[in-house]
């Protein structure tokens, strides 16, 4: 394992602990709304803020220190590198084409339900 994937391997799982002490802190907040021993339960201050961050450092912890998952981010960041992206100008030609399909399917759908329309109005009168 490369030193500049490890510390990119270490950021990403970084990531991974605050995503879920954020996700857990909603899901707490929501909870609380909707249910009251909940409610209860985060006017305690440990409850509230440490079971977040607590989460946050397991699910850490469990992705830094498996050597699995250290194996299978390894060769993810491995392949990443490997991909070669489209240019600049790829990209634009490309972005065009999709906006002018995007166009064109939206006038033939439009076209469609404006036909459907008039056919139900003079089927209703």
């Amino acid at each position: 394992m490369g030193t500049d994937n490890k510390k990119i391997i270490t950021m990403s799982f970084v990531a991974a602990g605050a995503l879920t002490a954020f996700v857990v802190s909603l899901l707490m907040d929501v909870a609380a709304s909707a249910f009251g021993v909940v409610a209860r339960m985060q006017d305690v201050q440990v409850f509230r803020h440490g079971l977040p961050v607590a989460l946050g450092l397991l699910v850490f912890g469990l992705l830094q220190f498996r050597p699995v998952v250290n194996i299978w981010a390894d060769e993810v960041v491995s392949e990443i590198r490997k991909v070669v992206w489209p240019s600049r100008k790829d990209t634009m030609g490309m972005t065009m084409v999709v906006c002018v399909l995007v166009v064109m399917s939206g006038v033939v759908v439009f076209g469609f339900d404006w036909v459907a329309a008039f056919v139900i109005e003079k089927i209703v009168q």
